[in-house]
């Protein structure tokens, strides 16, 4: 179902999709010039849904936003802009009662990924995990040395710069985390079957730290 949400001042728009029983929620953290209905997110969100997990795909930027973007390019590397909304997007959740109590993940791709770990920092008792899809963790504002939500980053193993900054960042962090390398894809995983490997890893990441566990 669309869902709107006010970030910092500005009305966002969102998909959100899912379970009715309540479980995991994760939120789909854009860049590059991405927006809600990007193919590869929307895959890898179905993914989780069928996992029990919910999700909230978002356009980070309102409208006039995108258009100085698609002309310049600056917006979406303006990673403290894009940071201050997720936050904003997280103000808005906590006060909807379906949703303020559901275990929280971020799911951040390209320059998304560094602002889903820079809001990840600043709100640590909220963003149980993050995973990063192909992401640009090296141009977080935060230091990531105070991450505390594991954190899972899924490089294409042909995405050769990308995997070393990633590798990079993830070589600092103290919190549990792993860079998963997805074999023979590049950075946007168009080979064939690179992109369900990354819904699978992000899917495993997010149910083991946001879905309840079960006894039997």
């Amino acid at each position: 179902m669309p869902a709107r949400e006010a970030a910092g001042g500005e009305e966002l728009t969102g998909d959100l999709a899912g379970p009715d029983e309540p479980g995991g929620l994760v939120v789909f953290v854009h860049g590059s010039g991405s927006s809600r209905h990007s193919p590869r997110n929307v895959a890898v969100a179905r993914r989780l849904n069928g996992m029990g997990l919910t999700t909230l795909l978002l356009d980070l930027l309102t409208p006039p936003e995108r258009l100085q973007d698609e002309r310049d390019g600056r917006i979406r590397f303006d990673v403290e802009l894009l940071t201050a909304r997720v936050l904003g997007v997280l103000d808005r959740l906590a006060e909807r009662e379906d949703l303020r109590n559901r275990a929280l993940g971020l799911f951040g791709a390209s320059t998304g990924a560094a602002a889903a770990l820079g809001a990840a920092v600043r709100r640590p008792r909220e963003v149980r995990a993050v995973v990063s899809r192909g992401g640009r963790p090296d141009l977080a504002t935060e230091r990531l040395a105070g991450l505390r939500a594991p954190t899972l980053f899924v490089v294409g193993e042909r995405d050769a710069e990308v995997l070393r900054l990633n590798e990079n960042v993830a070589r600092e962090l103290t919190v549990e985390h792993e860079v998963h390398r997805v074999p023979n894809a590049t950075h946007l995983f168009e080979e064939a079957g690179a992109l369900e490997q990354v819904a699978e890893a992000a899917g495993a990441w997010f149910s083991r730290y946001l879905l309840p566990t079960t006894t039997a």
